[in-house]
């Protein structure tokens, strides 16, 4: 689960961490009223405004603004507001449609007194699923794209790896912090943000932190101008108050919707749809229809209730894709026999009279035999397959 930037510092300021301070406005004299307030504890008339929507490089696409006086922040924060901003991280990069921004974040300036003086670093925290362990990897290319600086200069992309069940270490600390050429105060404050970045990144179960740019200040404060995190939403049950910043407009409504009736169900490019249960027999139906020569259109998982009701509202999820050309489903009968499955097809099949695609249906495992009976006697436009290649040969025939 994502956060939006303002509540992404929220979260990590709770850790002590330290942020540029900003307000989150949804109209313009929201705005208006934030800019004042920021202005007067800064004591100075910069402020930024930042279009708030689960997406990077909002800059690139007039998504950041930075106004010098009330006017300006007026005049930016009314073309912001409403604006659907395109970058290269929205749906169809700078060519997609873009996302519609409902909120601005109204910031502090944190570059004043002295921008010349101040300097940008990239700090993030992830998993490495490899090694096990999580990792911090940091630059003082900060700013800038962090995939273009590994690729160009990746002598410049330090990473320090943390044992779990150790925790990170003082060590570690000193490390990132002089591998960032830092010193003095600038090199404590760096150390102690790390550390309550870290603790807020275990402590919210989050899967990514990134903080782009971290910035040292003129006066050797460390703050974080932009955060981005991603929440693990396996581990939301133990938090509740972290579940409830989820922001559904900014999600693909029909994940959405699925979510809601208890499908798991991810949108993908490709013209198959898919209906399987388990998640590993998702993936190898993927590779199969990779392999016919087409390309899977999103992975749902109906579990281990496939009944009618739960078919036909996958289904009707699958088919609200204009590029599925084709459904294919896979079930394994050991939870759920097959034969149950297969009246399902059936029965939601005849509920729905706007399927206009064929039907390949794979049944494996308890009553196999008598599901396949069930569909090739139903009388209906759908085809029925026992093994892997028999369903991968079908779906290469309608296409």
């Amino acid at each position: 689960m994502n956060l939006h930037e303002y509540q992404a510092k929220e979260l990590i300021e709770s850790y002590g961490v330290p942020i540029q301070k900003g307000i989150m406005a949804e109209t313009l004299d929201e705005a208006i009223a934030a800019y004042k307030k920021i202005t007067a504890e800064s004591g100075s008339e910069v402020a930024i405004v930042k279009a708030q929507i689960h997406a990077g490089g909002r800059g690139k696409g007039g998504g950041v603004k930075l106004a010098k006086n009330e006017a300006e922040l007026k005049e930016h924060a009314g073309n912001i507001l409403g604006m659907m901003l395109k970058t290269p991280q929205t749906p169809g990069g700078m060519e997609g449609p873009g996302k519609l921004v409902q909120k601005i974040l109204v910031a502090e300036d944190a570059y004043a007194p002295d921008f010349d003086a101040c300097s940008e670093i990239y700090v993030s925290i992830l998993m490495d699923r490899e090694k096990q362990k999580n990792v911090i990897i940091y630059s003082t290319e900060g700013g800038m794209d962090i995939e273009a600086v590994a690729e160009k200069t990746p002598e410049l992309v330090h990473k320090e790896w943390v044992d779990p069940m150790l925790g990170l270490q003082g060590f570690q600390l000193r490390k990132i912090a002089f591998n960032l050429g830092l010193s003095g105060a600038a090199y404590k404050n760096m150390s102690k943000f790390i550390s309550n970045l870290y603790k807020s990144f275990v402590g919210s179960d989050a899967s990514l932190i990134e903080i782009n740019p971290t910035l040292k200040t003129a006066d050797d404060r460390i703050v974080a101008v932009d955060t981005k995190i991603s929440l693990d939403e396996n581990a939301l049950y133990r938090h509740k108050d972290l579940a409830v910043l989820r922001d559904e407009s900014e999600e693909d409504p029909t994940e959405v919707e699925a979510k809601k009736v208890g499908l798991n169900y991810v949108k993908l490019d490709g013209n198959v749809g898919c209906m399987v249960n388990g998640a590993g027999l998702a993936m190898a139906t993927m590779d199969i229809i990779k392999l016919s020569g087409g390309s899977p259109a999103n992975f749902l998982d109906v579990g281990g209730t496939a009944d009618a009701a739960r078919v036909e509202q996958a289904f009707r999820i699958i088919l609200r894709d204009p590029n599925v050309k084709a459904i294919l489903i896979n079930i394994f009968g050991g939870i759920v026999r097959c034969d149950r499955v297969a009246q399902g097809v059936v029965d939601a099949y005849k509920n729905m009279k706007d399927i206009n695609v064929p039907i390949i249906v794979r049944l494996q495992g308890t009553n196999a035999d008598i599901a396949k009976t069930i569909i090739d006697e139903s009388g209906l436009s759908v085809k029925s397959a026992i093994l892997l290649k028999e369903a991968a040969d079908l779906v290469k025939e309608v296409l």
